[in-house]
C-alpha cells in the first residue's frame, strides 16, 4: 500500500489525548484506490484520533464534492459529500474488522491505515438515484430517452411517454399525479435493439 502511506496513522506513537489529522482528496486519490462509484473529486478528511486506556476513538469530518454519472444521461455530475463516521481501533494479534466501527490491527504494526475507509465512507454518502438537476443533463441523451421511452396504456397498446419540458423525464398519471419515471439508459438502448429486430 506504498501509494497510501501519506493515509497511515502510527497509533503506537500516540500518548493519551486527541491528536487531529487532515487529509485532502484529489483526483489522484480517487484514481489510485480504483473505486468503482468515484473516480474523480475534492475532498477534505478531517480526521479527530483520540487515544484511551484500551482503543483508540477515530472521528471523521469528510466534506467536498466528487463526480459521478448522472443516473439519467450518464454524463459526470457533482455530489456534494458531508459526512460524519467514527471507528474504533484495538490492538490485536492479527487483523480484524469486529464490527463496522471496530477494527482490530496488529499491535506489532501499531498502525492504520485510512486510504480505504475514506473512500467508503465517501461512497455510502451517495444517495442511490442522483440525477443532475433539471435541465443540465446532456440533450442529446434525453432526446434519445424521449424518443425509446414507452409506457403501457391499456393492454395492448404503447404510446410514448409525456414530458413535462426538454429535461425532465415524467409520467402522468390519471388523475394528474405526476411521478418521475426513472431508467437506466443502457436498458433503453437493449430495447431499442429489440425492437428493431421483431420489426424486421
Amino acid at each position: 500500500m506504498g501509494k497510501f502511506s501519506a493515509y497511515n496513522i502510527p497509533l503506537k506513537d500516540l500518548s493519551k489525548g486527541s491528536r487531529n489529522y487532515e487529509f485532502k482528496l484529489d483526483n489522484e486519490y480517487f484514481k489510485n484506490i480504483e473505486g468503482a462509484e468515484v473516480q474523480k473529486g475534492n475532498v477534505l478528511a478531517k480526521v479527530e484520533v483520540k487515544r484511551t486506556s484500551t482503543a483508540f476513538e477515530l472521528t471523521f469530518d469528510i466534506t467536498g464534492i466528487v463526480q459521478i454519472p448522472c443516473d439519467r444521461c450518464l454524463d459526470n455530475m457533482d455530489q456534494e459529500i458531508d459526512t460524519q463516521n467514527q471507528l474504533i481501533v484495538k490492538f490485536g494479534s492479527e487483523y480484524a474488522e469486529e464490527s463496522d466501527t471496530i477494527i482490530v490491527v496488529p499491535e506489532e504494526e501499531g498502525e492504520i491505515n485510512l486510504a480505504w475507509f475514506l473512500y467508503e465512507f465517501i461512497a455510502l454518502n451517495i444517495p442511490i438515484r442522483h440525477v443532475h438537476p433539471a435541465g443540465k443533463c446532456t440533450k442529446s441523451m434525453v432526446s434519445k430517452l424521449k424518443k425509446h421511452l414507452t409506457r403501457e396504456k391499456g393492454e395492448d397498446d404503447e404510446e410514448p411517454i409525456e414530458f413535462m419540458d426538454e429535461e425532465d423525464l415524467v409520467i402522468e398519471e390519471e388523475g394528474g399525479v405526476e411521478e418521475e419515471q426513472a431508467t437506466d439508459p443502457r436498458w433503453d438502448s437493449l430495447k431499442k435493439l429489440i425492437e428493431e429486430d421483431n420489426n424486421n
